[in-house]
C-alpha cells in the first residue's frame, strides 16, 4: 500500500543515514516471499465510536521497511483487520498508494488516540500525497469503505497499541 508515511526531514535523515533511496519511498517490486507480511508483528485496537466499540486486529509497521512497503501490493484486506504506522513521535504524515492495488481507509491517529482525519476510499495506484493535515502519531489503514461501514469517524478514541487504556 503505499506510502509515503515520513516527513521530508524523516526521509532525509534515513538517506543522509543510508537507510533509504533520496526521493523514493517504496520499492517497485513486490517482495518475492509469500509470507513476508506474516513477519509483523500483531495488535488488537478499538475504535470507541457513536455506535459503540469496533475492533480491528492490526499488523504493525515498526521498521522503516516495513513502512514503506506498507500494504502494497496485497490484492485483498479482511475487513475486520489492517495495517497501523506508528511513529517516534507526533508529526504532518502523508502517504500514497503507490503499488497498493486495493482502495484503503487512511485514518490518522494523534498521540492522545483521537481521530483527526479520515481519507476515505484512497485510490489504488495513485502517486497523489494523502496529507495528515497535523500532527499525527500513527496512521491506521483499513479496507476502503470500512470507515464509514462500521462509523468510525473524526472524533472517535483509538485504544490499545499504546493508545489509551
Amino acid at each position: 500500500m503505499k506510502l509515503r508515511p515520513f516527513s521530508v526531514a524523516f526521509a532525509v535523515t534515513l538517506a543522509a543515514a543510508g537507510l533509504a533511496t533520496p526521493g523514493c519511498a517504496a520499492s517497485s517490486r513486490p517482495d518475492p516471499r509469500p509470507d513476508a507480511a506474516a513477519r509483523l508483528d500483531r495488535a488488537k485496537l478499538t475504535i470507541r465510536t457513536a455506535a459503540g466499540p469496533r475492533a480491528v486486529s492490526v499488523e504493525l509497521a515498526l521498521s522503516p521497511e516495513a513502512q514503506e512497503r506498507g500494504l502494497m501490493f496485497r490484492r485483498a484486506l479482511a475487513r475486520d483487520s489492517g495495517m497501523l504506522f506508528p511513529f517516534p513521535f507526533p508529526r504532518p504524515a502523508s502517504f500514497w498508494m503507490k503499488n497498493t492495488l486495493i482502495p484503503l481507509d487512511l485514518i490518522f491517529i494523534r498521540a492522545d488516540g483521537t481521530i483527526a482525519r479520515i481519507a476515505a476510499n484512497a485510490v489504488p495506484l495513485s502517486l497523489d500525497l494523502i496529507e495528515s493535515g497535523e500532527p499525527v502519531a500513527a496512521v491506521l489503514e483499513i479496507a476502503g469503505g470500512e470507515a464509514a461501514r462500521r462509523g468510525i469517524a473524526v472524533g472517535d478514541k483509538v485504544r490499545g497499541a499504546g493508545f489509551g487504556a
